[in-house]
């Protein structure tokens, strides 16, 4: 039976469609970390991550290659788990829903789910998104497109098997409401109540017959099961979970997961089809699905199409393992999406970890080798300032704990990094080469050198989930055995009287922009040179300008993009109607600052869906040094024709 201590995090099992880059990387070491911490206050944790590995693509990507289909994903699968590795991740279990147990299992479920009745046989026809194996109706699509990769759709029809998800829509519901924690961020909640539960739940396609790459239906061999029932049951069938209730002693002391962590683009299979077929199963639900935001490069979101993907590998060997993690950790929001560039990387690493964190931990054992002979011992000789720097040390672990406990790993390193800079600032208020120079101040150096060390020792525990290597690192250096995060209540642990390293290492070495720069050009293939037109052929005439209606607007209301952490839904006043448009200009302006703002749209574009939503027309920005600001038409009326 579960205790409370227990804890059981999942990750989504990655699709076995090639390397996973950066952006995929993050959720792994993001569910690390958590994992880290978790067992760093007590807790009993098990930590599963894996591969999905049936499907169309697969199955067609297999073909191309000239393999079976179980060469290619073993192949796949191999690499993904390689890069977990790569990247220091404490996992329990890699799950593949190729196992012989799991498919065993689906093939169960599936039946039993037919036989009461929740699943039923038809056909299905719509338009088709092969790379994400989905059928969508025409008004799903945007621009002709599929709604979530953007890619090529066609028509398909074909019999297949439907989960009744409609049946157990108002049960959904109410959980929601019974427990409002069950989703994270609240948007991803918010989201998923509007768009999907209130127009009402259609039923889910659960099985295929124009593939064979997938776990066959057992009493009807022309289908194969699909995606969604077979990937999302790794989550109990890894705990040996048995439809006939003979359960592995993993799933009876782990289940319910206490926390699902997925990105975003899946929130609506983990939160609406996951928790129905626990429902129709009889089954607990998890404590907690947690929608993380996507790692974007510079501003766009990272996919092979577009040839700007980073794997972790290559930023590995540039810039070694805990300075990747950190990155990842500390650049991404908790609810907004992060950005990852080269220079930023380079930036972070130099600012934070070789100055703020190393040269604070070099400085500090330097003095005491230079000063003790490598003696760090407490004489307590206090003054004022000491006071500040033991009050934000012991303040530290309690902020720390409190953030994680939300997955806010951002805020909570800015909190270690609250410490760190205070105990450099220590240095400078404290002045230990002043104090060396009068013997009558010695007993006052000793008691600085050995708050420095404390404050550093603090710092390194508090790091261990974000920095593993470093955190143990400079432990190691100071040479000390209290390394319990839950015993950071008191500052003074440090048993005075240890001798540090006499020969410490550089944690992280400052980097070179410029030879950076060549490392990258070098992993970045070459772009085609594509010839700029020449200005005559980008003017335009006055007939065409006079195409284009400009009213002024004024925005009555206005709310995030349920689907687009980047853009904002404005209801805009203009004149004699109030217009939808969406706007991809939420990482500079709130909801709460448009209301009421005076804008220029343009009345006669033709209406598209953004992400889903209908956009009416546009507003009209200038961008000035990498920032739009919106146009601002002065003081006329709602409706004025800007000619």
């Amino acid at each position: 039976m579960k205790d409370s201590k227990d804890f059981y995090l999942t990750t989504a099992i990655t699709y076995t469609s090639g390397k996973p880059h950066i952006g995929n990387t993050y959720e792994i070491v993001l569910s690390d970390a958590i994992c880290r911490h978790k067992r760093q206050q007590g807790y009993n944790v098990y930590f599963q991550t894996g591969t999905d590995e049936h499907g169309q693509k697969i199955e067609l990507k297999a073909k191309e290659a000239g393999i079976h289909p179980k060469e290619y994903v073993d192949k796949v699968s191999g690499e993904v788990k390689r890069i977990w590795d790569i990247m220091d991740t404490t996992y329990d279990r890699f799950m593949r829903t190729t196992d012989e147990y799991h498919e065993k299992q689906v093939q169960k479920v599936f039946k039993k789910l037919h036989d009461q009745g929740d699943i039923y046989l038809g056909h299905y026809e719509g338009k088709y998104c092969t790379a994400c194996e989905s059928f969508f109706t025409e008004a799903q699509l945007v621009d002709g497109k599929c709604p979530d990769c953007g890619g090529e759709v066609h028509d398909a029809k074909e019999p297949a098997y439907f989960f009744k998800l409609s049946k157990y829509q108002d049960r959904l519901l109410q959980y929601y409401n019974d427990h409002p924690d069950f989703i994270k961020p609240e948007s991803r909640k918010n989201e998923m109540i509007n768009n999907f539960l209130k127009p009402g739940l259609q039923d889910l396609c659960v099985s295929r017959t124009s593939f064979t790459w997938s776990i066959p239906v057992d009493f009807d061999p022309e289908h194969v099961v699909y995606v969604w029932i077979d990937a999302l049951l790794n989550y109990i069938t890894g705990l040996g979970y048995d439809l006939d209730g003979n359960h592995g002693d993993l799933y009876k002391k782990f289940w319910p997961a206490n926390v699902h962590v997925i990105g975003k683009d899946i929130v609506r299979f983990h939160t609406i089809y996951w928790p129905i077929i626990l429902m129709a199963l009889d089954l607990p639900l998890p404590d907690q699905v947690f929608g993380h935001p996507w790692l974007l490069m510079g501003d766009s979101k990272m996919s092979k199409h577009l040839g700007n993907v980073i794997y972790a590998d290559d930023l590995v060997n540039l810039f070694g393992v805990d300075a990747v993690r950190y990155y990842l950790l500390r650049e991404i929001p908790y609810d907004n999406d992060g950005s990852i560039t080269w220079d930023l990387i380079v930036e972070r690493i130099n600012t934070d970890l070789a100055n703020i964190l190393g040269n604070l931990v070099n400085r500090t054992i330097a003095m005491t080798n230079k000063y003790f002979d490598g003696i760090v011992e407490n004489k307590n000789v206090v003054e004022e300032v000491d006071q500040e720097l033991i009050d934000t040390a012991l303040a530290m672990p309690g902020k720390v704990i409190n953030y994680m406990n939300e997955f806010k790993t951002a805020k909570a390193l800015e909190e270690i990094f609250v410490l760190l800079r205070r105990t450099n600032k220590y240095i400078d208020d404290t002045m230990p080469w002043a104090l060396a120079k009068d013997e009558t101040k010695k007993d006052r150096l000793a008691t600085v050198l050995y708050n420095l060390t404390e404050a550093i020792r603090f710092s390194a525990i508090a790091l261990e989930p974000f920095v593993p290597n470093a955190s143990k690192k400079i432990l190691d250096m100071i040479n000390t055995e209290e390394r319990d995060l839950m015993k950071l209540d008191h500052f003074g642990a440090y048993a005075s009287g240890t001798k540090v390293t006499d020969k410490p290492e550089v944690l992280f070495a400052r980097l070179d922009p410029k030879k950076v720069a060549k490392q990258v050009e070098a992993l970045t293939p070459a772009k085609p040179v594509v010839e700029e037109k020449k200005e005559e052929e980008n003017q335009i005439t006055i007939d065409d300008f006079a195409k284009v209606e400009l009213v002024v607007g004024e925005v009555e209301k206005c709310e995030k993009h349920p689907d687009a952490d980047r853009l904002l839904v404005s209801q805009i006043n203009i004149g004699k109607e109030t217009r939808q448009i969406v706007s991809g200009i939420a990482k500079w302006y709130s909801p709460e600052e448009m209301v009421g703002k005076k804008v220029v749209v343009v009345k006669n574009l033709k209406p598209a869906k953004l992400r889903g939503v209908e956009s009416q027309g546009m507003v009209l920005c200038a961008e000035h040094k990498k920032k739009l600001e919106l146009v601002y038409p002065g003081d006329l009326p709602a409706g004025a024709t800007i000619r």
